[in-house]
């Protein structure tokens, strides 16, 4: 039925050079998509791409900051000189800190709304117009976290972000929804990324896996199935607005 065939469509994952957003553009990769792999560092981007390749896919490296709008403007008209098109577009910025509230000053957190947020707005505002010129319709998925409802301690910052990518999300469903694009987010649980390792001591840790149902991290490939699903138009063509967990029970969890 090819329902995962991502063939013909153009993946641009902003972050892309992060763990989490590196294998799923990995995946996107190798169901058929051209993937544009976007972030700061080109070494990892390289990566990432060569990663890509030898599972059977195309990619090529984007450098920018996804906090810049005429970054992502450029990285837009790069990505359409390479293969004239975008249909799926994956936001995984992300920036993290355990700063106490009553210690956080405003500089950290316009740095943390700036990355976990207004890229989000801004990518989605750039590539989603292109999307609507095209007029074929797309997939826009934002990356989201179980810290955004509820919040978690230790991470006030990156816990108000999160709650604003949701209903960015949300709200874009509805806006973009006559055009056939579809705006959804995952919200992965805890996968110990470079931007979380900092804040799981062991006792974190044991408190995470007494509040997970599977009682584990997730592993990165975990993701790769939900992304690809919600980026195939064939696969998931009625699911807009929605917020999709794989957070092994996390959020079914209370005490």
């Amino acid at each position: 039925m090819d329902l995962f065939d991502l063939s013909e469509k153009t993946a641009v994952i902003i972050g892309g050079t992060s763990v989490l957003g590196g294998t799923m553009a990995v995946a996107m990769g190798a169901y058929g998509a051209d993937v544009a792999v976007v972030g700061r560092n080109m070494e990892k981007a390289e990566k990432v791409r060569s990663e890509i390749e030898e599972a059977g896919g195309s990619a090529k490296c984007f450098q920018a900051d996804a906090t810049k709008q005429q970054d992502l403007e450029r990285v837009m008209q790069e990505v359409l000189a390479w293969t004239g098109r975008v249909d799926v577009l994956l936001n995984s910025p992300g920036k993290n800190s355990a700063t106490p509230f009553l210690e956080l000053s405003m500089d950290e957190w316009d740095d943390i709304m700036n990355v976990n947020l207004k890229s989000v707005v801004l990518a989605c505002q750039i590539f989603g117009k292109q999307m609507i010129e095209q007029g074929e319709g797309g997939s826009i998925i934002n990356i989201s976290s179980v810290s955004s409802d509820p919040p978690l301690s230790r991470v006030f910052t990156y816990s108000a972000s999160k709650a604003g990518v949701n209903s960015v999300t949300k709200y874009l469903a509805r806006e973009l929804a006559p055009h056939r694009i579809r705006v959804n987010a995952l919200i992965p649980g805890f996968f110990p990324a470079e931007q979380n390792r900092k804040i799981l001591s062991p006792e974190r840790v044991e408190s995470i896996f007494r509040h997970t149902p599977l009682g584990r991290f997730g592993d990165p490939q975990e993701l790769q199935g939900t992304a690809v699903w919600l980026a195939s138009e064939k696969a998931s063509g009625f699911v807009t607005g929605s917020l999709i967990r794989v957070d092994g029970g996390f959020g079914a969890m209370t005490i």
